[in-house]
């Protein structure tokens, strides 16, 4: 089950997210071919700082950088390093920061000066099913309706999700209850949505197969196959109508 956030709390996670957000698309919007990924690290660090906030993700289980830089088939928790970005590279960047105690967490593909058509289509069926996710997060559905409504339009769109890894409540932590999958668990019980629920609903999308596999760093995610994958990632407050994009400052309609 979920945490029921207290309004002052939902306030706080507001605010989180909205610099998790800004810092995202001052990130995405200054990428270009030549740097490094940590470089870009540097930069989110710079901009996180400058928001008044801390990544919540240096030091979580250890982990080594301020943001996640994913390239082309990384497919999440990309390490930072001396990895120079080139033209038609898709980036994903995943952006979690602490502000007065609480998490805002959200991320986005790029591609770096531009890309192919296929490379493009890629990053705009994630983002459409992170729409339809988000969409589906309603007071009174359950997690599987968010899960469902992914499933079917990535794989309509010939394009696979990825399971080993989900997207999740978030709130005094980067991960809390309930567990979002981006596909249908058979057999599995789905927790009920209830209002003040705070959920980070993020498809992982792989151009090829779904399987994955890590690196021996411990932490980079990377396609089994070699092919490219995208990731879209928002804070989304559950409310008795339509859900609100904490990350985007919009609700639903």
């Amino acid at each position: 089950m979920g945490v029921i956030k207290t309004q002052a709390e939902i306030a706080s996670i507001r605010q989180a997210s909205r610099i998790a957000q800004a810092v995202l698309e001052e990130t995405g919007s200054w990428l270009r071919p030549g740097i490094t990924t940590l470089e870009v690290d540097e930069y989110a660090a710079e901009r996180i700082r400058v928001h008044g906030a801390r990544s919540a993700f240096l030091g979580y289980r250890s982990f080594p950088r301020h943001t996640c830089i994913s390239v082309n088939d990384e497919v999440v928790h990309g390490i930072a390093g001396p990895r120079r970005l080139q033209f038609g590279d898709l980036v994903s960047v995943d952006v979690g920061v602490l502000f007065k105690g609480f998490v805002g967490d959200t991320a986005a593909t790029f591609a770096v000066g531009g890309c192919d058509p296929v490379a493009q289509r890629l990053m705009d069926v994630t983002r459409e099913s992170l729409v339809l996710g988000m969409d589906a997060a309603r007071g009174g559905n359950r997690v599987r309706d968010i899960s469902a409504a992914i499933q079917k339009f990535v794989e309509a769109a010939g394009f696979s999700i990825v399971r080993e890894f989900v997207g999740h409540g978030v709130g005094r932590s980067v991960h809390e209850e309930p567990q979002v999958p981006n596909f249908v668990e058979a057999g599995r019980n789905s927790p009920r949505l209830k209002p003040g629920m705070t959920i980070a609903i993020e498809p992982m999308v792989n151009a090829g197969r779904r399987e994955v596999r890590v690196l021996n760093d411990g932490w980079t995610v990377v396609t089994d196959d070699g092919k490219l994958s995208a990731h879209f990632e928002h804070t989304v407050l559950i409310t008795d109508g339509a859900p609100e994009i904490l990350t985007c400052h919009e609700r639903m309609p």
